[in-house]
C-alpha cells in the first residue's frame, strides 16, 4: 500500500496536474469535502427530515439557509484558486544532511487568502496581496545526488473549511545535492603542506604605518627622499589534483572528503583539478569551477566493491 501511495503522485496526479507557471484552469481544480463539510451536509439532511416530520417551517428555513451558505462557500473556495500562477525558486546550493529552502511564489490579479503549498510533508502557507505572495518550503536533503522535486499541490480551505480546493502543479525541476563536507578535512591545508611564503620581490610601494624596518627601502629614501616599502608576492604554484583514490573509507566518506577539499581550495584561491571514478575535471579556479566540481561529486557513481573503476 505504501508503494502505491508513493507511485500515485507521479503517475496519477501528474496526469491531473496543471503546468507550473501557467494560470490554474478550472478543469484542473478540484473540490474535496472535509470532515467538517461532511458533517455540515449531514446536518442539513437531518434538519430537512425533522422539518418534514414535524411540519416546522423554521427548521425548513434553517436547513435551506445552511444549504445556500454551503453553495456560496463552494463558489468562493473555487474562485480562491482559479487563475493562480505558481512558480518555484530553487536554492543556489544544497548539501546532504541539511535542508533545501524552496521558494514558492504565487501571482494573481485578485487577492487570495490562506493558500497552502505542499511538497511531500512540508507545507508553506501565505496570502496573495498586491498581486504577489511568497512562501518557503524547508525540505530535508539526507543524501547527495540529483533530486527531482516532487509534484507540488496547491490548496485552500478558505473561507469556512467546508471543502478543500485542490490543484496539482507539474514541473521538471531538479536539485543537485552536494555531498556533506567532511569536518576534519575542512581544516586541512589546501596544499597539504606548509603555507605560502612571500619570497619573490615584486617592486616598491609607498610606505604605510606598520611596515617593519626590514621592509623599508632605505637606499631609495637616501636617493629620492621618499620613503618606500618593499613588496613581495608568493611564487606561482602548480595546480593541485584532488583524487578519489587518495581518500579512505567508504565511497560516501571519500566524496565528503573531496567536497571539503574543493571548498578549502576555492577559499584559498588555488587552481585544482578533480579525478573521480567516472569523470575527470580539468584544473581551474573560480566560482564556476567550484560549482562544476561540486556538481561532479554529487553526480559521481563510484564503482562497487570488487569492480574496477572506469
Amino acid at each position: 500500500m505504501s508503494w502505491r501511495r508513493r507511485a500515485w503522485p507521479r503517475n496519477g496526479w501528474h496526469r491531473l496536474a496543471a503546468p507550473l507557471g501557467a494560470p490554474l484552469p478550472q478543469r484542473r481544480l478540484f473540490l474535496l469535502p472535509t470532515r467538517f463539510g461532511l458533517g455540515w451536509a449531514v446536518l442539513i439532511v437531518l434538519l430537512m427530515l425533522l422539518g418534514i416530520n414535524y411540519q416546522n417551517s423554521l427548521i425548513h428555513a434553517l436547513a435551506f439557509w445552511l444549504f445556500a451558505l454551503g453553495v456560496a462557500v463552494l463558489l468562493r473556495a473555487w474562485r480562491n484558486l482559479l487563475g493562480v500562477r505558481l512558480s518555484l525558486r530553487l536554492p543556489a546550493e544544497a548539501f546532504a544532511g541539511g535542508a533545501a529552502r524552496l521558494g514558492v511564489i504565487a501571482e494573481s490579479r485578485r487577492p487570495r487568502t490562506a493558500l497552502q503549498v505542499r511538497c511531500n510533508r512540508e507545507r508553506a502557507r501565505f496570502d496573495v496581496e498586491d498581486g504577489r505572495g511568497e512562501g518557503e518550503l524547508c525540505v530535508p536533503t539526507p543524501t547527495r545526488g540529483v533530486w527531482r522535486v516532487p509534484t507540488l499541490s496547491l490548496e485552500s480551505r478558505w473561507p469556512l473549511g467546508l471543502v478543500r480546493a485542490l490543484a496539482w502543479q507539474a514541473h521538471e525541476h531538479e536539485l543537485v545535492i552536494w555531498p556533506q563536507p567532511l569536518g576534519e578535512a575542512e581544516t586541512y591545508r589546501a596544499d597539504g603542506g606548509p603555507g605560502r611564503e612571500e619570497e619573490d620581490f615584486a617592486g616598491l610601494r609607498r610606505a604605510a604605518p606598520g611596515d617593519g624596518p626590514a621592509r623599508l627601502a632605505w637606499k631609495q629614501w637616501s636617493r629620492t627622499g621618499t620613503l618606500a616599502s618593499k613588496a613581495f608576492e608568493a611564487p606561482p604554484r602548480d595546480a593541485v589534483w584532488l583524487d578519489y583514490a587518495d581518500g579512505s573509507g567508504d565511497p560516501e566518506r571519500r566524496l565528503s572528503w573531496l567536497c571539503a577539499r574543493v571548498l578549502a581550495h576555492h577559499r584559498a584561491g588555488e587552481r585544482f583539478g578533480l579525478r573521480l571514478p567516472d569523470r575527470t575535471l580539468a584544473p581551474g579556479q573560480g566560482e564556476a569551477h567550484r560549482r562544476a566540481a561540486l556538481d561532479a561529486l554529487a553526480r559521481c557513481r563510484p564503482a562497487a566493491d570488487g569492480e574496477a573503476s572506469p
